[in-house]
């Protein structure tokens, strides 16, 4: 439930190349704008490039995405950066993840079971504190990208979106030492699968390195780029 914002100080640290920042379709200033499954956000994703070679950093969920994009498009993408990509179509991935929850509370497919469902989504990821300190009104507005939300989970349980053995760009991954265990477990196991290095470590950062640790993470991104 991220937007381009968040990434705003991380490219600053990145003047000396040209940068694409875009919020997805569901959410910021798109959240007009539909909500489409896994395959339609990496068509959104080809549409941005607008044919232009480029390395694509994605975090989380947009980790996944932007794999879906070099798998389809490796003339354009030259090289992925997925920082905690998650994995929730593998057996191991745990029932009771932030997503998971999210899941369970919208089991009934109404707007108010959606809000409920990004309000749990969001304790677990920020943390009970950071979403009560929260202005009411943004509390609201990330309560009404709950549709978005639920279509990204859904997608992405029903089965892997990409086959790593048909990414024939490099691909470097991410984590964080304080991120939870199954977030690891992706950037390790995403590593191992498209016989890249090890992962980049961010120390001290939890899921949201790239909003607490913005310069570490624009070490990632250059990592990223060195690999095309």
């Amino acid at each position: 439930m991220d937007r381009s914002g968040a990434f705003a100080r991380c490219c600053g640290h990145l003047r000396e190349f040209a940068s694409v920042r875009y919020d997805r379709r569901g959410y910021g200033r798109s959240a007009g704008l539909g909500a489409p499954d896994i395959a339609g956000h990496a068509d959104d994703l080809i549409d941005v490039l607008a044919e232009r070679r480029a390395v694509v950093v994605g975090h989380s969920i947009g980790g996944v995405i932007a794999l879906v994009a070099a798998q389809r498009r490796p003339d354009l993408v030259l090289a992925v950066g997925a920082y905690e990509a998650p994995m929730p179509w593998i057996d191991w991935w745990p029932k009771r993840s932030a997503g998971g929850e999210a899941m369970t509370a919208a089991a009934g497919q109404t707007v108010e079971a959606a809000g409920e469902a990004v309000e749990r989504f969001m304790r677990r990821m920020i943390g009970d504190a950071r979403w009560d300190e929260l202005p009411e009104r943004t509390r609201q507005q990330r309560r009404a990208e709950g549709p978005a939300l639920l279509a990204e989970l859904q997608s992405a349980r029903a089965g892997a979106p990409y086959d790593v053995s048909l990414i024939k760009v490099p691909v470097r991954t991410g984590c964080s030492t304080l991120s939870q265990e199954h977030h690891q477990w992706a950037a390790r196991e995403l590593a191992r699968l498209t016989e890249g290095p090890e992962p980049f470590v961010i120390e001290g950062a939890n899921h949201g390195a790239h909003v607490t640790h913005h310069a570490e993470f624009a070490a990632f991104v250059r990592r990223v780029l060195e690999a095309q």
